[in-house]
C-alpha cells in the first residue's frame, strides 16, 4: 500500500512500483476485482478510451500520455491498439483499445485514464497556443504552478503539443534541448536597477544565451526598454514584458509604443517577449507586435481531456452501458483532407474519401501479450507530427 511516511520527510506521490502494481486505483475497481474473483466470473472484454465532449466547446484534442500508458500496460497479458501519440482526434473516436480478460487490466483504469487525461489536456492547450501564434516562438513557463514531480511530464507534453522550448532544467535535459528563460523580477529587485541586472547577466552567463531584459519591475516599460537598449547595444537580443494586469491598461498599445521607440532609435532587431496571463485568446491581438510568448498557467493547468474507458464487447458480443454505442470500432482518416469516419470493427468506409484519397486506419496494434509491436516515436517526431496536423484544424471557438 502507499505509505504516508514521516511527516515532512517525503513528497505526497505514488512510486512507479505502486502505480504498476495497481495500488493507484479507485476502490470500486478493487472491489470489482475481488467480487469477480470470488464469483469466478472473469470475462474476455474489449474496452475503448474515448472523449465524449471536449472542454470549452472545442472540437479537437491532441492525444498524449501514450508512451507512459504503454509502459504501464506492457507487462500485462492483453492486446492494445492505439492512435499514434500526437494524433489530433475528435469526440467519440476511440484513441486506445484494450482486449483481454478484464481481471488482467481492470485495476489499471484509474491510472491509464490519469496518464491520458492530463497529458492530452496539456498538449492540446499548447497546440492551441501554437496554432494562434503561428511562426512566433511559444515557450512553456508554467511548471511552477503544478507539483514539482509533474514538471517533466507537463513540459514534455507542452513541447510535443507545439511549444518551442521549456523553462525547467530537468525537463529540458530529458527533451535534449536547452532550457529557455530570461531573468526574474527577483534579480532586478535585489540589484536595484533593470540596467544593472541585465549587465550582470551579461557578465556572468554564457555568451551563447541571448540577452533578454525584463523591463517592467520599477519604471515605465518604454523608458526601461530604451535604457537597456542603449546600455547593451547589439548585445541585447530582446526585452520581456511581464506587466501585471492591474497596470497594463491597453497592453497592445504599450507594446506598440515600446516597439516604436526601439525602432526609432535603430533597435529594430531587438525582439519583444511577453508573458503573464497569455493564452490562445490573447495571442491573436498581440501577434502584430510580439515575437515570442512565455505561457504559464494556461498550459500547465490546462483543462484535462475527459477520457472514459468503456467496455463495448464481452465474450465477442457487442454490449455497452446506456448512452454509449456498443461494439468495437475503428477510426479511419483521409490522409489528404484529414476527414475521419468511425466504423464498426472489421468494416471499412467507402474505398476513397470524397476528396479522392484512400482512407487509413488510425488505430494500430501496439502490444500483444507483453510484446511491444512498434518502436515508440521520439518526442521531437511527435511534435513535428502535431505541428503538421495543425494546418488542418480550426482554432475556434476561443
Amino acid at each position: 500500500m502507499i505509505t504516508a511516511g514521516k511527516k515532512g520527510q517525503h513528497f505526497h506521490t505514488a512510486t512507479t512500483e505502486e502505480i504498476k502494481s495497481g495500488q493507484v486505483v479507485d476502490v470500486y475497481f478493487s472491489r470489482t476485482k475481488a467480487i469477480l474473483e470470488a464469483e469466478r466470473k472473469d470475462r474476455h472484454v474489449v474496452a475503448e478510451f474515448v472523449v465524449k465532449r471536449f472542454p470549452e466547446g472545442r472540437s479537437w484534442g491532441v492525444l498524449a500520455g501514450l508512451e507512459e500508458g504503454v509502459y504501464l500496460l506492457r507487462d500485462l497479458n492483453i492486446k492494445v491498439w492505439a492512435m499514434d501519440e500526437g494524433t489530433i482526434f475528435h469526440e467519440n473516436e476511440p484513441v486506445l483499445v484494450i482486449e483481454g480478460n478484464y481481471l488482467d487490466f481492470g485495476v489499471y483504469e484509474t491510472a491509464i485514464l490519469g496518464l491520458l487525461c492530463q497529458a492530452s489536456g496539456v498538449a492540446t492547450k499548447a497546440a492551441r497556443c501554437k496554432k494562434a501564434a503561428g511562426d512566433k516562438i511559444v515557450l512553456s513557463f508554467g511548471a511552477r504552478r503544478m507539483h514539482p514531480v509533474l514538471a517533466p511530464m507537463i513540459e514534455r507534453n507542452a513541447y510535443i503539443g507545439g511549444c518551442d522550448g521549456v523553462a525547467v532544467i530537468k525537463s529540458a535535459e530529458l527533451l535534449g534541448i536547452q532550457p529557455a528563460g530570461t531573468i526574474p523580477h527577483t534579480l532586478v529587485l535585489i540589484l536595484g536597477d533593470t540596467v544593472e541586472a541585465v549587465k550582470a547577466f551579461d557578465r556572468v552567463i554564457d555568451p551563447k544565451i541571448g540577452r533578454v531584459a525584463l523591463i517592467d519591475t520599477f519604471n515605465d516599460e518604454k523608458f526601461e526598454a530604451i535604457h537597456v537598449a542603449e546600455a547593451m547595444g547589439k548585445k541585447l537580443y530582446g526585452i520581456r514584458l511581464d506587466t501585471p494586469g492591474s497596470r497594463r491598461g491597453n497592453f497592445l498599445s504599450i507594446l506598440k509604443e515600446v516597439r516604436w521607440e526601439l525602432d526609432l532609435r535603430g533597435y529594430k532587431d531587438v525582439k519583444i517577449f511577453v508573458s503573464g496571463g497569455i493564452d490562445e485568446n490573447k495571442i491573436p491581438e498581440l501577434n502584430s507586435v510580439v515575437d515570442a510568448y512565455g505561457i504559464g498557467t494556461s498550459i500547465s493547468s490546462a483543462s484535462v481531456l475527459d477520457f472514459a474507458m468503456d467496455i463495448v464487447e464481452i465474450e465477442g458480443e457487442p454490449i455497452a452501458k446506456r448512452g454509449k454505442p456498443s461494439g468495437r470500432k475503428e477510426v479511419y482518416q483521409c490522409p489528404k483532407c484529414r476527414a475521419t469516419v468511425i466504423v464498426p470493427y472489421g468494416r471499412r468506409p467507402e474505398p476513397v474519401c470524397e476528396c479522392g484519397a484512400s482512407y487509413r486506419n488510425l488505430l494500430k496494434p501496439i502490444l500483444d501479450h507483453k510484446k511491444l509491436l512498434v518502436d515508440l516515436p521520439d518526442h521531437k517526431d511527435i511534435r513535428a507530427y502535431v505541428l503538421e496536423q495543425l494546418g488542418f484544424v480550426e482554432l475556434a471557438p476561443i
